[in-house]
């Protein structure tokens, strides 16, 4: 039996590769006679530079940016032997740089991860960015303002870093030629508008230690953002999918870099050859941290059960916790599913991690043999 182990990482515990490793560990635990093939898989968020060096080949360095309060901190560039250059936004404006009693969702700014694909351009390379993990919602606009953009007030004045300085924005400037440089991709992990009850503001800035009153101030921000948008630069961004993706990242690539979206999981699941791997085994099994509502717009697990189903091969989702009807998980592609929670408790799984999904990938092969 030939078992294909892809999963994403589980957030705060393990990576991609550990959480590949210990599934692979505890299906080998079950079953005598099997050949585990472990394919670590990123889908646009944190860890998706190092699973494409891994692929692909690479080299990594680092610089000094800004990280999302403004105190300096080193993020990689990852220079990859195709010719692209990758950075990820949760390394330079990432939530996990920020502590849990620091948090402030007003003024965290995107201005490191500009100043990171800025480093990634002058070495000339085509710029990625994997966006997810952000602790701003500031639209892209902090990291705009090191290509060059400024962002002013009615006076004229330049806004402060932030979200919770857009609802002042009353004109966009454009940069002068010397902004420009080579061309950017990001890489979405969710498919969430800018605005909404699935934008950038409501979905996800009370995880960035926004209260009620304060998610509405960013919520009026980027609607006067994508207005000015529309107006100055030409372009609408407030409906496009994965707009809201980092705090807005996604719109701001757009309008202030010319970027184009794509679906992260496609392109790592491209590099890695993910469908032709499929196709040679008898079973699937993926994961993250959590699956809910939001992995449906992109996150890793639904992308494999979505290409196991096209290839008619059975795909088990093994995740921390679990928030979707029976049904639905079904309706995506999942033959048969469980999480740690259920099987031994949260917090073992957090305490133990990897002992605890060894111990759960086992009870999971074991149960789906037997049905």
């Amino acid at each position: 039996m030939r078992v294909l182990v892809a999963p994403d990482k589980f957030k705060g515990t393990l990576d991609a590769h550990g959480v590949a490793s210990s599934i692979a560990r505890g299906v080998v635990a079950h079953l005598a006679d099997v050949d585990v093939i472990e394919r670590p898989m990123a889908d646009g968020g944190e860890g998706t530079a190092s699973i494409l060096v891994d692929t692909i080949g690479g080299v990594r360095d680092e610089v000094e940016v800004d990280g999302p309060h403004g105190t300096p901190v080193r993020a990689p560039i990852a220079r990859l032997t195709d010719g692209r250059s990758i950075v990820e936004m949760a390394d330079a404006s990432g939530l996990q740089l920020v502590s849990e009693n620091e948090r402030d969702a007003l003024t965290a700014s995107s201005r490191g991860t500009g100043e990171l694909i800025s480093a990634a351009r002058t070495r000339g390379f085509t710029t990625v960015v994997a966006l997810g993990g952000s602790a701003s919602t500031d639209g892209g606009v902090g990291a705009a303002t090191v290509n060059g953009w400024r962002f002013v007030d009615a006076r004229g004045r330049d806004l402060p870093p932030g979200g919770g300085a857009l609802e002042d924005l009353a004109r966009i400037h454009p940069p002068g030629s010397e902004g420009s440089a080579g061309p950017v991709t990001g890489l979405r992990d969710v498919d969430n508008p800018l605005l909404g009850a699935r934008g950038a503001a409501r979905a996800y800035a009370r995880q960035k230690g926004a209260n009620e009153r304060e998610v509405a101030q960013l919520e009026r921000g980027l609607e006067v953002l994508a207005d000015r948008i529309r107006a100055d630069v030409g372009i609408a961004v407030d409906t496009v999918p994965g707009g809201g993706a980092a705090g807005g990242m996604g719109a701001g690539l757009m309008a202030f870099f010319d970027a184009e979206l794509v679906p992260g999981f496609e392109v790592v699941a491209a590099a890695c050859d993910l469908a032709r791997a499929i196709q040679s085994v008898d079973l699937v099994i993926t994961g993250e941290g959590v699956l809910d509502e939001g992995s449906l717009g992109g996150k890793t697990p639904v992308g494999v059960a979505a290409l196991a189903r096209d290839a008619q091969v059975p795909c088990l989702a093994l995740c921390g916790s679990i928030g979707l009807s029976d049904e639905l998980l079904a309706s995506v592609g999942f033959t048969m599913w469980a999480s740690l929670e259920t099987e031994v408790g949260r917090p073992h799984g957090l305490t133990d991690p990897s002992g605890s999904l060894a111990t759960a990938a086992r009870r999971l092969v074991r149960r789906y043999l037997s049905a």
